[in-house]
């Protein structure tokens, strides 16, 4: 295996690991009282954007764990 297959598998995990800091620091500002001193407004401008960023890497990442760890490698 290359060392460019195997950095492109490791950010792979790395960028799963970070879907759920995203979506949990979303749940976190919005859901919980952590931030109960801070206008519900604000928190959703905050959370909102966060959730959907979230999202967004779930589809990215999800493509490049297809082609990282399900695809054949090329010689």
């Amino acid at each position: 295996m290359s060392s460019r297959r195997l950095y492109d598998r490791v950010m792979a995990i790395v960028s799963t690991l970070m879907i759920f800091f995203y979506l949990g620091l979303a749940y976190i500002l919005f859901f919980t009282s952590l931030f109960s001193h801070v206008d519900v407004a604000m928190r959703a401008i905050f959370a909102l954007p966060l959730f959907l960023y979230g999202i967004y890497r779930i589809v990215v990442a999800y493509h490049k764990i297809k082609e990282n760890f399900f695809e054949q490698e090329e010689e």
